[in-house]
């Protein structure tokens, strides 16, 4: 079986390939596909040590930069590009903070800035593998991963599949909490990506969620816990995405950022200099070093605006999107039946959103692919800030599909975190001006 990942020379990578060593896995053939082929060249040779050290056989691994021979064929695209780079992160992060509001690559300005820019080259990506690789099911790693799905998936339909870690990672922590095997839990959670809410975790039949909610101490273990505070989960009667840190203390998060001598985006940059310099020395030692620093940093901070504290030690070996990632491929693969919180059609899973809004949801994953399963529906405060980035997303899409810096104006303009028409125009003229990956899709 033929897996092609698109945006081959990302760090994440090593982390696919060390999930498919051995004689189980059901991959024989690896393309990475990348843009940047000195990226590519000091991913493989990471790849070559994982192999090495590991001593299990390993998929065949082809580099190129031809996305045309990338997914020819392909039985699985994982897709998860990153359109104008870190410096374009940056951009986005920089020019939001100077206008008062979250330039976070996924939530508000920097989330509706980054797709603008991502759509385009999205769509282009699924005409690609709807013609060249037809049979692929492609699973979209690439923020923001709802939006972005929801591009694709007007190509490729239900073929499109975004995933997350930010759930999985949740559920984990949560049955710590509780001292449960998460295999043990059934936990209903529901929204969008970055965008979801913990309403039940359900053992034996019984929901122990208001259990954890109501003990301080034991909440307390959870780093949600700590990142919201016990006695606002008390009052939401749920566990939010870490995510909705940025919305419930959004002046908290602009302050932090904006008092925070580098942004994630400027950190990431001056770090990948550092790794791509190195990796000749010993690259997996390199990588290692690397990505154990990237996940002991990841959301900083919030976590020390909120006092969260250090990350949880079984929440830094790395293991997120890849592992569900091949979850979601085997299951399809080898028609090995699981469930799995993944970015697809709604259907008629939640009320007040149409048939084919991407929503994150459990779903079940077979042979046929994947579909949503029956959730509660969301409650007041949940549905209406659902509801109102939902039209974001889609407007967002128009304006990427259309070129329409006026769509565009909207968009950023009815974001919750962005609330301002004049805020909007400078954003945009900003990012048009710093972002030519921006500008080629609003001035052609």
């Amino acid at each position: 079986m033929k897996l092609t990942i698109l945006g081959g020379g990302g760090f994440r990578v090593p982390l696919v390939y060390r999930a498919l060593l051995g004689a189980d896995s059901v991959v024989s053939d690896l393309v990475l596909y990348d843009v940047d082929r000195a990226r590519l060249d000091s991913i493989a040779a990471v790849l070559e040590q994982v192999q090495r050290r590991d001593g299990r056989p390993g998929p065949r691994v082809t580099l190129t930069s031809d996305l045309t021979e990338a997914v020819g064929g392909a039985d699985f695209v994982f897709s998860a590009i990153r359109v104008g780079g870190l410096v374009g992160r940056v951009c986005d992060e920089r020019i939001a903070l100077a206008n008062g509001v979250l330039g976070q690559e996924t939530t508000g300005a920097g989330g509706v800035c980054y797709g603008l820019r991502t759509v385009p080259v999205a769509l282009e990506i699924a005409s690609v593998v709807a013609k060249h690789a037809p049979g692929a099911y492609l699973i979209n790693f690439t923020n923001p991963a709802g939006m972005v799905t929801e591009a694709m998936s007007r190509v490729l339909g239900d073929r499109a599949i975004g995933i997350c870690d930010s759930p999985v990672g949740l559920f984990k922590r949560v049955a710590r909490g509780l001292d449960v095997d998460v295999a043990d839990a059934h936990f209903e959670y529901a929204g969008l990506n970055h965008l979801g809410w913990l309403r039940r975790v359900v053992v034996d039949g019984r929901d122990r969620l208001p259990e954890l909610l109501a003990d301080r101490a034991r909440l307390l273990t959870v780093e949600e816990g700590r990142l919201f505070g016990p006695d606002w989960l008390e009052t939401l009667g749920s566990v939010p995405n870490e995510y909705l840190w940025y919305w419930y203390f959004n002046a908290d998060a602009v302050a932090a950022a904006q008092s925070a001598e580098q942004t994630r985006g400027e950190y990431l940059v001056s770090q990948q200099v550092g790794f791509y310099a190195s990796v000749g020395d010993d690259p997996y030692d390199a990588w290692d070093r690397t990505r154990r620093a990237r996940e002991e940093s990841y959301m900083a901070d919030s976590r020390e605006s909120s006092g969260a504290g250090e990350r949880d030690a079984d929440d830094l070996d790395g293991g997120g999107y890849d592992k569900v990632a091949l979850q979601l491929m085997h299951a399809i693969a080898g028609n090995e039946p699981t469930q799995l919180v993944l970015n697809v059609a709604n259907r008629a899973t939640l009320t007040g959103l149409d048939s084919e809004a991407v929503v994150e949801v459990p779903c079940a994953v077979d042979a046929s692919g994947a579909r949503p399963l029956p959730v509660e529906p969301l409650e007041a405060y949940q549905q209406g800030v659902v509801t109102s980035v939902k039209d974001v997303e889609r407007t967002t899409i128009e304006a990427a599909t259309a070129g329409s810096m006026r769509l565009a104006v909207r968009a950023l303009a009815l974001h919750p975190l962005v609330d301002s028409v004049t805020r909007a125009r400078a954003i945009l003229d900003a990012q048009v001006e710093q972002v030519p990956a921006l500008a080629h899709v609003l001035r052609g």
